[in-house]
Parts: structure tokens; sequence; C-alpha cells
């Protein structure tokens, strides 16, 4: 391995580990490269892109030797990443993670643990997106990067505690370390009140980051079984939360492929309602409340009282600072993973109506009521008024939970979900003694769920179907027993999940719904299986009392993880990830269903039958 390739040979996804500071994320490869890392932003332009395209950039620092073997690991419990080299009489180290202190900083950390190790250093910046080549000036301890963009001056910097060279387009060093001696190079957005890059400043960098960690994971609640795998979702959740805004971001990456080769290739740095939501309720069954609270402020500051067009006051998704305006455009200059284009950024998903996104929020905060208590007068009343026009407008066509970029339909996952937020609505409304319009919150309510039983309900495939009166099934069916609209027990759902196995179920691999004439989502070819609805049939498969096969599926699901136990947003049949990575909706659903597959078995039965557990929740 050495820094030279990374240029030119592209990283797989599942190859690599992340780091972050609850602003922003950065991608590294077992090889030693920052291949991907957005500036200063989740949702910024990159500085580091040459996953996406061999000239935007990328940040090597690895061993200078192609016979190392490389293994990946975090340290227990944080989001400390080590990235070791392996020969036969030496072994060369890594560390690489984002201090939490606000800095902005990347540190890392090369170590000749065990013999002689020669370290190659190559930075290669190219900002936004890769588009500016800036210029590179040595300065005391390390270089700055400099360019203008749209009239600004910008100026980042890198130093280190050994010479670098700046050579061509970029920075490199190469320095022959021996057992025990270490190197530093450390990204800096600036200068003002730099400390001296040393051993000092890195041990003390490393000690506060790595308590962080610990204490942020020590507040939480794990299950007994599986607590490594949803710790390590717990901290990649984490990572894509903002810190100074309680927004959350759906990935950290853009336009990586869900088809390679193909076009749906879209911006997930953004905080979509509905996985944000989604997100909560993991945290909250962990007993993360603070970031519950956080990211309901966060909405509720942009929810309108009275908006001007009398719609409900809430769109569909975010930027990371809460800009409702999220412009989608093509990076024509990428080439794309695999020559997958087009490189998309923003979303234009933005503008679309989607009904679910009320019943996700609301069954958030349900949750977080629950543990600490009654809203605010002002929080209650734009989820009143939000409520009242959930109940008056229900039956609207929109783009679905999948955002389709089809035509409007009446959707299943709309309708089931408008239910979910007039049903938490009243619920909240009478444990906490809130005012409302309970009579026609309930009457609207009660309509839906008879007009889900019997418009979206096929007899002659013995089904929920994915739109009104429609033929195709929607892996969505799956959530009826988990948001507690049927009892899983149900013939019309035990008939349903039949269906589901039949025909969206491979193995333990799950697609969301076939691409086909009955199916038509708007865009060209295939897509891999949804990670997210393989978690949900493992839930729904132990909620029904398959305990056994849950188990089991659960773990083949595990295989499919990566060397860190991250998951991208769809697997192929060969167990590739695809899509943006890591992806927040796979890792809140590992837990959901390691949570509920715990419980199940904590009975001690671990029968393929057993009863009908209570919700965790306490729902009744």
């Amino acid at each position: 391995m050495n820094a030279a390739s990374s240029a030119t040979v592209p990283n797989r996804i599942a190859d690599h580990g992340i780091i972050g500071d609850m602003r922003t994320a950065a991608l590294v490869a077992v090889d030693g490269t920052i291949d991907y890392f957005c500036h200063p932003d989740l949702d910024s332009p990159s500085l580091f892109c040459s996953l996406l395209h061999p000239g935007a950039g990328f940040f090597s620092l690895c061993v200078d030797n192609d016979g190392f073997d490389t293994r990946q690991i975090y340290l227990p419990d944080t989001n400390i990443l080590l990235t070791r080299f392996l020969d036969d009489g030496a072994i060369g180290e890594v560390s690489d993670f984002m201090p939490t202190d606000g800095s902005g900083r990347i540190v890392r950390r090369a170590k000749a643990v065990i013999g002689k190790v020669t370290f190659a250093l190559r930075i290669v910046p190219r900002p936004d997106y890769g588009r500016i080549v800036p210029a590179l000036e040595p300065i005391e301890g390390g270089f700055s990067v400099s360019w203008t963009q749209d009239g600004k001056d910008h100026q980042l910097y890198f130093y280190s505690d050994r010479p670098m060279t700046i050579e061509d387009d970029g920075a490199t060093g190469r320095w022959t370390l021996q057992e025990g001696e270490t190197v530093h190079v450390v990204f800096c957005p600036g200068r003002a009140d730099m400390p001296k890059i040393d051993k000092v400043y890195v041990r003390e960098a490393f000690q506060q980051t790595s308590e962080y960690w610990h204490k942020w994971v020590g507040q939480g609640s794990c299950p007994g079984n599986w607590r490594e795998l949803v710790v390590r979702s717990a901290l990649t959740l984490k990572l894509l939360t903002s810190q100074k805004h309680g927004s959350i971001a759906a990935a950290a990456t853009f336009g990586l492929p869900e088809v390679l080769g193909g076009e749906r290739n879209w911006d997930y740095r953004y905080c979509w309602v509905r996985d944000s939501a989604f997100t909560l309720y993991a945290f909250s069954r962990l007993n993360y409340y603070d970031e519950a609270e956080a990211f309901t402020h966060f909405l509720l500051e942009r929810m309108m009282e009275q908006p001007e067009d009398g719609g409900p006051g809430l769109q569909i998704m975010y930027a990371m600072d809460g800009n409702d305006h999220l412009h989608e455009t093509t990076l024509d200059h990428m080439d794309g993973f695999e020559n997958s284009r087009p490189v998309r950024i923003g979303n234009e998903a933005y503008t679309q109506r989607q009904m679910d996104i009320f019943g996700e929020f609301m069954d958030a905060v349900y949750i977080s009521t629950k543990a600490r208590g009654k809203p605010t007068t002002s929080a209650w009343k734009k989820m009143r008024r939000m409520l009242d026009w959930v109940a008056a407008n229900w039956h609207l066509p929109d783009k679905g939970i999948w955002e389709s970029r089809g035509e409007d339909e009446d959707y299943l996952s709309s309708r089931l979900m408008c239910w979910v937020a007039l049903d938490r609505g009243l619920r909240i409304a009478m444990r906490q003694s809130l005012p409302c319009d309970m009579e026609t919150w309930r009457k609207a309510r009660d309509t839906i769920q008879e007009t889900i039983l019997e418009e979206f309900w096929n007899p002659d495939i013995g089904a929920f179907t994915q739109v009104k009166g429609g033929v195709a099934l929607d892996a969505v069916v799956l959530l009826m027993p988990l948001v507690r609209f049927i009892n899983p027990r149900d013939p019309m759902w035990v008939s349903t999940l039949k269906a589901v196995q039949e025909n969206l179920v491979h193995d333990c691999l799950v697609h969301r719904y076939n691409n086909d004439e009955a199916s038509d989502d708007g865009l060209e070819g295939r897509e891999g299986s949804f990670t997210i609805c393989s978690f949900w049939y493992v839930e729904a498969l132990a909620r029904t009392g398959h305990v056994a096969e849950a188990r089991l599926m659960f773990e083949k699901l595990h295989s499919y993880a990566n060397h860190l136990g991250l998951y991208a947003e769809e697997l192929s049949s060969s167990g590739d990830h695809l899509g943006n990575f890591p992806q927040g909706l796979t890792h809140l659903s590992l837990i959901s269903a390691a949570i509920w597959l715990d419980r199940a078995l904590g009975d001690g039965s671990g029968g393929e039958h057993r009863h009908i557990l209570e919700d965790p929740d306490g729902i009744s």
C-alpha cells in the first residue's frame, strides 16, 4: 500500500470507516486515505472527494510499502478509528479522529508499533467539489491552502511535527519511524490560538475525545444481546447529528449510487423529517432524550403557525442549518463512483408533499413526552394546528414515504402515518391534558383506519398494497404492526407478511418494492435490497412470534455489515454496499430490531412461536 496509489485506485463504499465532530464527517478508507470530506459542515462543498472523482482531492497517510495487509477497528465505545498495517516483523498504525471541542480539526497520528516502518503522506486539497485548485504555501510547521470563491477569500492549514514538502498539486512527506516513534498531521480550519502540534497536543485531544464518547455511550441503555452492534449504530447516528442546530442528517454523503452505472444518485446530507424522527425513536429507546429534544426544537423553529398557503407549515426536509431551499443540480465534471452519473448535490425532493412525515414526527414526540413530560404551550400550539390540517387533508395524494419521482398517488405509507399522527396526537392530548379538537381528530383517525382496511386490501393477492386499489407490494407494510396499527396475529397481516416473503424477501434481503409497471417510481433501473426494510422484516417476525427465524435473519444481516459494523443504504445480492454511507435509516432500524429481538429472547423460550410481546414503549 502506498500514498500514490490512493489518487488513482477507488475504494469500495464498504471499505471505509467514519469519523466526525457532530458538525461534519470524513470517510477513512482501509488504505489510510481520507477520500471524502466536506467542510465546514456536513452539507458544505467537499475538500476531498476522490471517492466520486479521481481529481477531487484526497488526504493519504499510510505505510509506504505494498506488502502490508490492512485492518481497521474502532477504539471500543468511541468514534476514534485505527487503521493498522501488518507485515512479518513490522506493524504500523494510523489513528484518526475529530476532536469534539468545536475546533473542526482532523487529527492523524502514525506510529511504528512493531519494528521499523516507513509512512508516506500525500495531501491534495480540491475545494468546491474538486472544481478549484488552491494555492499551497509553506508556513511554520506546515502549509496553508488558499483560494478565492464568490468574492471571498478562504484559507485552511495543515500542520505536522515532521517536515512536509509542497510539490506539484499537493503536499508530501515520507518518514521512517523506529518502533514506538510517532508522527502527527493535523488539519486545522484556522490558525487562531493554534497550539503547537506535538505529542502533548495530540495526547490531550485524544483524551478529551475518548472521554466524550465514553461518557455519551455510558448515558444510554443497550440490550444485552448484540451490544456492540447497537452501540456502533448509536455512535454512527450521533455523528449524523448537528451539535449546533439539533438537526440530523440522513447520511454522511452525496452521489453514491443505488445502482452501479445508474441514475439513482442522491444527496442525503440533509435533515429529513422522516429519517430524523425514526432516529429519535431509536435514540429514545436507548434513553438518549437530549437529541430528541434538540431535534424537536429545531423542527418547531421551522414550523409556521399560520402558513400563507394554508398548508401544514412543515416541509419534508431541510438543510442542516434549517435552510428550506435545497435546489438540486448536477456536478457534470465528476465521473461518479464506478462511473455512476449524474452526481447530484441538493435534493429537489424538498418541494414534494409527503404525508407520512406527520406520523413519524408525532410518534417521536409521543415517546419523548412520555419520558420528559408535557410539551410547551407554544410547541403544542404548532403541533395542534398541524394535526388539524392532517385531519382535514389526510386523503391528499403525494409522493409517498420513498419520495417517488413519478406521479402523485394514494400511498399506503402516507395513509398509515397520517393515522399514526392523529393517534399519537390524541394520546399526548389525553395523557397530558392538552386542548385539541379531539372529536375531529378521532373521527379522522378512525376514517383513515377504515379506508386502509377496505381500499388498500387486495383479496386476490391476500395483502395490503402499495397504493389504493393497486396490485404491487411495498415493504412499508412491515410498519403496520410496528406502529400498532394492526395486531400481528390478525389474519390479514399474516397473509400480507406471507406475500411480502414470497415477493420481496430474498434470503434475509428485502426490497422496498419491485421496479416494474405495477410500481413505477419514475426512475430507470432496478435497485438493490433496502437494508432498513430487511431490519423491519426482522422486527416484524419477532413481533409476530417467529423469534427463531427473526434471530437467524438478524445474524445473517450482521454478516453483510462492513468490517466496522457499518451499513450503506442498500445491498446487492453479492453483498456489495450501495447508496450513501453510512445511512441513518439502516442503523436506526438495526437498533429497533435488536431491542425487540432481545426482549423476545429474554423470556428464555427462543421458540419459533411465542406469545406476542407487550410494546416496550408502553403503547396500549
